[in-house]
């Protein structure tokens, strides 16, 4: 008897470390040698790691000083710290079946036995039964259920933990790319102050000159149709500027109520990001590491899944005192039990557990195909900033030199004027051509900026800035 129990828990010790969760291969791609854009690339060989304070590379203190205000104060990036809380449980919950589950009981029950009972002898009697004890259960993992579990539900909390990192990330693009917004708006506000002030003085000049008999009516109303339009805008820029700070304000976890940015126009620029970016920013893309991770946890779930078609082998035990009399704690009243030890088997279930490894399978292939898809997205997002940033310099130099040239044609068209050589018609095509040129250098400006921050984005949020 005992060389058989020798040999039972030296099986049971064998197949402890048997695991029917496939080897786990990291799903294969095939990156290109290097960026179209000219940025160079590596095979990716290290773990992701958290992005760093990226928009320091634009060195303006106002932003940095929001930034910092994300980790405190935004609530998308709580509940996502809730939810990987909640990966790392329910790792603890699965971790649990690793070990006994043990629990203790006590009960007091008082009866009174009928006389007619059957082998009575025509007495009644009444009894005490007291009983105080404890149980063991304990699943033998022999067939890697409960570890493949583990696996998979900690290889959904490292998702979770890349996730947050995700969503601090992408508030933190977002936050730069509304604050660049605002900033744009406010040199746009700058822009048609200045501008309101000049078609004031226009219309002034029109007006005087109208009142001398020089200018005619019609000359006047364009004056100020020509101002009173510029007004306008300006109103409708500062609506998209509030409508900017107070997003901001949301990002940082603030009622817009009780938050205001200064206008100001810092001029900004965007940093000068080196064409050689090595491959690790990109493997810092948290987005790709959740990704990698969810289909380590579907490998595991293929392991639980194929577990269903072997024994579930549990250990039982029990014990404890049992009385009727008065003294209950003691030897005499003493119990116990070793077991049931029990295997159980479904033997059959209409294609259940096939079904189940199937799905589990599908399971896996399916994130195996996100993952891919999110790689190849991130190189398409690297590309598209990359291309972005180099055609918006080229188009800033030429926008630049238009709205020079539509300055000087601004002012020799109200030279002209003055001197009498020329009809307000033509002032005010060339004031408009001259705000238009303007507006759209600054809307270029801005756009570089947010183009620069959403590459740090793309990349991971790491960066080398030239300075």
């Amino acid at each position: 008897m005992a060389s058989k129990t020798g040999w039972l828990l030296s099986a049971a010790a064998l197949l402890g470390g048997c695991s029917l969760a496939p080897a786990y291969q990291h799903p294969a791609m095939t990156p290109p040698a290097t960026f179209k854009e000219g940025a160079p690339w590596q095979a990716a060989t290290k773990t992701p790691a958290p992005a760093g304070k990226w928009w320091q590379a634009f060195g303006d203190p106002a932003l940095d000083a929001l930034e910092a205000r994300i980790d405190a104060g935004n609530f998308d990036l709580a509940a996502a710290s809730a939810r990987y809380d909640q990966a790392q449980a329910l790792v603890r919950q699965a971790r649990a079946d690793l070990f006994p589950q043990i629990g203790v009981s006590a009960s007091v029950d008082r009866n009174r036995l009928s006389a007619n009972r059957p082998i009575s002898r025509g007495l009644a009697s009444t009894q005490t039964d007291k009983i105080m004890g404890g149980s063991l259960a304990y699943e033998l993992d022999l067939f890697g259920r409960v570890r493949n579990s583990i696996a998979a539900g900690r290889a959904n909390a490292h998702a979770a933990a890349f996730d947050v990192e995700g969503v601090r990330l992408g508030l933190q693009s977002q936050l730069a790319a509304t604050y660049f917004d605002l900033r744009g708006l406010d040199a746009r506000i700058l822009l048609l102050r200045q501008t309101v002030e000049s078609f004031q003085r226009a219309f002034d000049l029109t007006d005087t000159r109208h009142s001398g008999g020089i200018a005619s009516g019609i000359d006047v109303s364009r004056a100020q149709a020509q101002l009173s339009s510029a007004r306008s805008e300006l109103s409708a820029v500062e609506i998209d500027r509030a409508r900017d700070e107070h997003a901001i304000a949301v990002l940082v976890g603030e009622a817009p109520a009780t938050f205001s940015i200064t206008v100001a126009d810092p001029q900004t620029r965007p940093p000068t990001i080196q064409p050689g970016l090595p491959s690790t920013l990109l493997e810092r893309r948290p987005d790709i590491a959740a990704a990698e991770r969810r289909v380590a946890a579907a490998n595991a779930r293929i392991g639980v899944a194929r577990a269903a078609f072997f024994p579930n082998v549990t250990l039982g035990a029990q014990g404890g005192f049992e009385s009727v009399g008065g003294d209950w704690l003691n030897a005499a009243s003493s119990f116990w039990a070793l077991g049931p030890l029990q295997a159980a088997l479904t033997v059959f279930d209409g294609g259940r557990r096939a079904a189940q490894v199937r799905q589990a399978r599908a399971e896996f292939d399916e994130a195996a195909a996100t993952y891919r898809q999110t790689v190849l997205d991130a190189f398409r997002e690297v590309e598209d900033d990359l291309a972005t940033q180099r055609l918006l310099v080229a188009g800033e130099a030429d926008q630049a030199a238009a709205a020079k040239a539509a300055e000087r044609t601004r002012d020799l068209a109200l030279i002209r004027y003055r001197d009498g050589a020329a009809d307000y018609l033509e002032v005010v095509t060339a004031q408009t051509a001259a705000l238009d040129a303007e507006r759209a250098l600054l809307q270029l400006r801005t756009r570089q900026l947010q183009a620069a921050s959403d590459t740090f984005r793309a990349l991971g949020g790491d960066f080398r800035a030239g300075k």
